[in-house]
């Protein structure tokens, strides 16, 4: 578990002043060819009625690209698979299979070189979405402890992938459209992004498991909580990034609209010359544009800290973690009973003496007890100033966690301690 002393999450402040040292801007070619690509849609649509599935394209292609950055990656990719669709054999239009004049040939081997380029683009798209999850999730988990409570966390993550997963191919084994799928996957990472949420703020799945539980430091559950706040840190991001890829998402969706609308009309209007060089400098363009896009935001993410030292951003509010105080007597015990109805349930406890001039300790067991009232020594009796630990529960009943302090005559034990129970279910 590596270390968080003295470190605070990352704030808006500071990511203002991390994005000064990496500015992007895109190439002027951007605006020009989302212009000329427009302009061609244009004459299409004056030569048509439209469908209500070419009107619903134009109209989103009119309304402004979704703020989040994760939002807009997700679109590029829906609709480089859209391109991708309409760029394939089987979409061409008729008379593109076998062509009958110099001018298809040149045609379909553009097509192909168009089609090799989108390919390679959403490759590089979907390796970096995928490594950023990893990169992030990986991070996170070096800060968690170590334990049973790091292993479940990856087990529930890699139980819900293969969950999330299973649900995309159902859909697409039934015949669901790419547009449908998308709109899945997305909910999906908003899904992801709540129980990111859940996990910093203690709630949901990971409610006993986090803030009940011991040693997850309380800077780890501040910065998975507040990393995608609308005004939190990401905010900084969209505000610096955001512009270059609303007009990458803007150009792709305009490139689509102009193959989906050219194959429409072909039999009728084939796009001449000049209109052909547009659509092909506007994927290039695209295409080489969004690369470099991905390239740079891996190296922002790869270079941007999660936590810096706290003199960075000043002094930090005291925050309460959840621990009771309770005096015990010189020649008492106290004891913490726990139901426990489900096997396979985690028992965990935390604990430390306030300490004094003399260095006091105190005798500590877990013990079992049975519908028939036999106890079972759980953990043996010790004597000790701290401690932490947990164990999986073999069988259902009462528990109970003892301090023992009996052994006392004079001094009186001021105990901090933590203690709860997870059921297999969290």
């Amino acid at each position: 578990m590596a270390s968080m002393e003295g470190l605070v999450p990352i704030t808006r402040a500071f990511l203002a002043q991390y994005y000064d040292k990496y500015p992007f801007e895109l190439v002027s070619d951007v605006p020009r060819l989302t212009a000329d690509v427009r302009s061609v849609i244009s004459y299409l649509m004056s030569n048509s009625s439209l469908s209500e599935g070419e009107s619903n394209l134009v109209q989103e292609v009119d309304h402004k690209p979704p703020h989040k950055i994760d939002e807009n990656l997700w679109k590029n990719r829906e609709h480089i698979e859209e391109v991708l669709f309409l760029l394939e054999r089987s979409s061409w239009p008729p008379s593109l299979h076998v062509p009958s004049t110099a001018e298809d040939s040149e045609m379909t081997l553009l097509l192909e070189q168009l089609k090799g380029k989108f390919e390679n683009t959403l490759k590089m798209l979907e390796y970096f979405q995928a490594k950023n999850a990893d990169f992030v999730f990986n991070t996170v988990m070096s800060y968690m402890p170590q334990d049973f409570r790091g292993t479940l966390i990856r087990q529930q993550r890699e139980r819900s992938e293969r969950n999330r997963q299973a649900v995309v191919d159902a859909l697409v084994k039934s015949g669901g459209s790419i547009r449908e799928r998308y709109s899945l996957l997305w909910e999906q990472q908003m899904e992801r992004r709540r129980q990111l949420a859940q996990l910093g703020s203690a709630t949901g799945v990971y409610k006993t498991l986090v803030k009940y539980l011991v040693g997850v430091p309380q800077v780890l559950l501040d910065f998975i909580q507040q990393i995608n706040d609308d005004e939190g840190p990401m905010e900084e991001q969209r505000q610096r990034y955001g512009p270059p890829l609303y007009s990458l998402t803007t150009m792709v969706l305009s490139i689509r609209l102009l193959i989906f609308f050219s194959w429409g009309q072909f039999e009728v209007y084939k796009l001449n010359k000049h209109q052909l060089e547009i659509l092909v400098e506007a994927a290039e363009v695209y295409t080489s544009e969004f690369e470099r896009f991905v390239k740079f935001m891996r190296e922002v993410f790869a270079n941007s800290p999660f936590f810096i030292p706290a003199d960075e951003v000043g002094p930090l509010e005291s925050r309460n973690e959840v621990y009771k105080e309770i005096s015990i007597g010189a020649g008492r015990t106290y004891e913490v009973e726990l139901a426990v109805e489900s096997v396979n349930s985690y028992i965990a406890w935390d604990f430390s003496l306030e300490q004094g001039k003399l260095k006091l300790d105190i005798g500590f067991r877990v013990e079992y007890t049975n519908d028939l009232g036999e106890k079972v020594l759980i953990l043996p009796y010790r004597r000790c100033e701290s401690d932490q630990g947990n164990f999986c529960t073999l069988m259902a009943g009462n528990y109970k966690l003892i301090w023992d302090n009996s052994y006392a005559t004079f001094f009186s034990k001021v105990l901090r301690y933590k203690v709860d129970c997870m059921p297999p279910d969290q």
